[in-house]
């Protein structure tokens, strides 16, 4: 096969404009399934590149798990994303409002979530090896030296200064423009939105949230006396605002929480105009969005998505936010910038925590500034992306025919569909007797919806007892339908 040689820009690596060049090739079915590819000298020759970078194409195509080496054979396709499965269907929940009834199962799932025997597909979070633990602890040490009073003493109340111009500065990349006086820093996302929800409901409000949505959101939303109203949300493009509309007519709700990038579990990420109409909607009804964007950095396209915050005129936006998918879980780090509610979550805040950590902040303060955030999330972003990719293949290879999946664009998660006749909290307790963990659709709705459907998380690296995992669900799906 011959390849007319390529001029590449100086400012992304070779070996990825050679990569790319050849998945796309692979993508329209030039290259197809079963075919050899050009040995490494030919395709450093015809590319005009060294074997060097040729081979780091070909590891990086591996990775994907797009191509295989043969022993004594050299390189073959072996995957196209055409072949990807069906995606899963969109949810249709009962429209009324409902009490949270799902607390017990969500108990008894994570109950051993931490536990270190398990082949644990549950956890949608970083493992410790992605994360720059290293880096980190210099930024603690220098955080320590340097803060004063060595932070043992209490921080402001809307958070460490500097902390706050860095978050600043992270928010043009989905083009937010604040001041540090815009923004509360908190204990993690989920005291972000349990704050944001304080300021704008009472107890026995209702709130519009996405069907599936994050079982955590179910329980803050239960432990402040409020209802939910489930709005049916696709998987690539998440809840339609029309469909947000109908239920404003109809019920009475007094705030919305909506996770608009990569929503867990579905990875749904609602286009731009969608957002936009979206804001358009809560400000005419004066209705306050809380927006959880903490996979909103883990994207794997070329571009950060924009947020529904970015269209924010009015301040009915609440957006949150945090490190703990991305950086670092245990620092704690989150923050709100809550808009026109931004004094009532400062009150609530001094009442309930009175402040966050203060050497933590600090040292994210520092590690933010150095730079370096931005070198770690584009390897995080890598990785996660091949990851996600590999497990789909998984997927497709151990489970019955007909099973649908997410296509997540970022993220940590897929969700999973099968036959109906599969009761997915049944399929979880077998999975544990043989040391795999899986989160059970059920969770994931507070009508109990989903039985059929899994949550896999990709965050755990690709490799043997992986796979083996995953053929262990398979088997155990195949033996329940």
């Amino acid at each position: 096969m011959h390849m007319a040689k390529k001029k590449f820009n100086n400012d992304e690596h070779l070996y990825l404009q050679v990569a790319e060049g050849l998945e796309k090739m692979i993508d329209q079915e030039i290259l197809k399934i079963g075919d050899k590819l050009p040995s490494v000298r030919i395709l450093s020759e015809e590319y005009g590149i060294s074997m060097g970078t040729a081979f780091q194409a070909y590891y990086y195509l591996e990775g994907k798990g797009l191509i295989e080496a043969r022993p004594k054979s050299g390189y073959y396709v072996r995957f196209n994303f055409r072949r990807m499965p069906a995606l899963p269907g969109i949810s249709e929940p009962e429209s009324m409002t409902s009490e949270v009834s799902v607390r017990e199962m969500i108990t008894t799932v994570f109950s051993n979530i931490t536990a270190d025997d398990l082949v644990n597909f549950s956890i949608a979070a970083p493992p410790t090896h992605l994360l720059p633990a290293a880096r980190l602890n210099k930024s603690l040490v220098f955080a320590i030296r340097n803060t004063r009073h060595h932070g043992i003493q209490y921080e402001n109340i809307q958070g460490c200064a500097e902390l706050r111009r860095q978050l600043v500065k992270q928010a043009f990349n989905w083009g937010g423009k604040y001041s540090e006086e815009q923004i509360v820093v908190t204990a993690g996302c989920m005291e972000a939105l349990v704050m944001c929800l304080k300021a704008v409901t009472k107890p026995g409000d209702t709130v519009a949230i996405e069907n599936p949505t994050y079982f955590g959101i179910f329980q803050v939303i239960e432990s402040l006396g409020l209802k939910v109203l489930e709005i049916p949300a696709d998987p690539v493009t998440g809840i339609d605002p029309s469909q947000l509309e109908a239920a404003i007519k109809k019920f009475t709700i007094s705030a919305c929480v909506f996770v608009t990038n990569f929503s867990n579990p579905l990875g749904a990420c609602m286009p731009e105009e969608k957002k936009k109409t979206l804001v358009e909607l809560i400000t005419r009804y004066r209705i306050p969005l809380i927006e959880d964007d903490i996979y909103g950095e883990l994207y794997f396209g070329r571009h950060r998505p924009k947020t529904c915050k970015t269209f924010d005129k009015e301040g009915y936006v609440l957006y949150c936010s945090s490190l703990s998918k991305s950086l670092a879980p245990g620092y704690r780090i989150g923050w709100a910038i809550p808009g026109r509610f931004t004094e009532e979550v400062v009150r609530l805040k001094l009442m309930h925590t009175v402040t966050g950590t203060t050497i933590t902040q600090h040292a994210i303060a520092h590690f933010l500034s150095i730079g370096r955030y931005e070198y770690h999330l584009k390897k995080l972003r890598k990785v996660l992306h091949t990851q996600c990719l590999r497990y789909i293949q998984g997927i497709m290879q151990h489970f019955p025919a007909q099973t649908k999946v997410s296509r997540p664009q970022g993220g940590f998660v897929l969700w999973v569909e099968l036959d109906k006749k599969l009761n997915a909290y049944l399929l979880y307790q077998e999975a544990l007797k043989r040391q795999v963990a899986v989160a059970p659709g059920q969770l994931f709705s507070v009508q109990g919806l989903f039985s059929n459907c899994l949550r896999i998380s990709y965050a755990r690296p690709w490799d043997t007892e992986t796979e083996e995992g995953l053929r262990v669900l398979g088997e155990l799906i195949r033996k329940m339908i």
